[in-house]
């Protein structure tokens, strides 16, 4: 019995190898676009994160500075640590700097209450050229809200306390005795609020 020549079962491999290659060329690059794109994605949620965080930051330590300017007046405490001040300079502004060190701009910045900030960011820099067609002009987009939550209590002074004897602070266990007097002895703005990232 004759055996047919060996090179004609290469010769109908051969395409069947060179599909099967493409295949995985082409699986490859979508693996690839899909993760350019998901890298792209974090950069835009890492820009709109340090944007918002820095807002709700910069409008602490503006309450802070109230706060401090008004020591004296303990009445006005509660409306201050609420939030209710008149601010000086615009926390977007602090916002939009920290996009940028990010690569990306603010699209939208706006108060959540009063102790808190939403940022909406688009990145600089699109997604790139991949086999997805479009993604060469795409950015990605993303948004973060910060707040600013107050970690002290106070009490009105005792009645044996004297008429300048100003409430003490307490600040998660850490107690405060006021001197206005010595300023630098004064809680700082990390004391007396925390700034995270809204769930």
């Amino acid at each position: 019995m004759t055996r047919p020549p060996r090179h004609r079962d290469a010769g109908q491999a051969f395409p069947i190898y060179i599909t099967v290659v493409a295949g995985l060329l082409f699986l490859a690059f979508a693996y690839l676009a899909v993760g350019q794109a998901a890298a792209t994605r974090n950069e835009a949620q890492t820009a709109a994160d340090a944007a918002a965080l820095a807002a709700a930051q910069d409008l602490r330590d503006q309450i802070t500075g109230e706060w401090v300017e008004n020591l004296l007046d303990p009445d006005s405490w509660h409306g201050i640590f609420e939030g209710d001040v008149e601010l000086f300079e615009d926390p977007c502004d602090r916002a939009g700097q920290l996009a940028a060190q990010n690569e990306a701009h603010v699209d939208a910045c706006q108060g959540q209450g009063l102790l808190g900030y939403r940022v909406d960011v688009t990145t600089d820099e699109p997604v790139g050229d991949t086999i997805v067609p479009g993604t060469e002009g795409r950015y990605a987009t993303a948004f973060a809200v910060a707040v600013v939550e107050l970690r002290c209590t106070f009490d009105p002074p005792g009645e044996d306390a004297g008429e300048d004897t100003l409430p003490s602070l307490n600040c998660e266990g850490v107690k405060w005795d006021l001197d206005p007097e010595t300023p630098a002895t004064l809680p700082g703005p990390e004391d007396l609020f925390d700034v995270h990232l809204a769930d």
